[in-house]
């Protein structure tokens, strides 16, 4: 497997928003890697002190339910175990863990997929406070709007007519 053959966006699609953080299933990092989800699991277990709930936790039975729900699939099969989650960092721990070929090109893949989704973030956050700028500038200027187009349906109207000279036939 070559660096090029997984795609940032297919890699972005896996990386889920749960308790606040960007994360990725231990079964999708599993078959990623090219290896069975309880293998992972074992190399991680066995190496518990590497990872600090800010780096791997387990899903409740509520959020496991929730992202099931969302994301609509067939792959889930019958789960006995609630799935870990890893965060970027602990993403970056499991190379340390899993040496193969394959292993450092699918970390190299999902570090740039994170940093993309960082980026596009940033660049969503930036937008957002130029509208919000715009929509400032909008309301400030809304009543001068206003009034100039009451102004201006006035000179469209037509002049009211003159009045009737009145005739005294006296």
């Amino acid at each position: 497997m070559t660096k090029k053959e997984i795609a940032v966006e297919v890699l972005a699609a896996k990386i889920l928003l749960v308790r606040g953080r960007k994360v990725m299933l231990d079964k999708d990092l599993a078959e990623l890697y090219g290896v069975k989800t309880n293998e992972l699991n074992q190399v991680v277990q066995r190496n518990l002190e590497r990872f600090p709930s800010d780096f791997m936790y387990q899903l409740t039975r509520e959020e496991f339910m929730n992202l099931k729900s969302q994301i609509v699939t067939s792959s889930w099969g019958g789960v006995r175990k609630l799935p870990r989650v890893f965060t970027e960092q602990g993403v970056a721990m499991l190379s340390g863990l899993l040496n193969s070929r394959r292993a450092i090109h699918v970390n190299i893949a999902i570090m740039r997929a994170f940093v993309k989704l960082r980026e596009l973030l940033l660049t969503h956050k930036e937008l957002a406070e130029k509208l919000e700028e715009l929509e400032r500038k909008y309301q400030l200027h809304e009543t001068d709007i206003q009034v100039i187009f009451e102004a201006i349906k006035k000179l469209l109207e037509p002049p009211p007519e003159p009045p009737k000279p009145r005739f005294d036939m006296n």
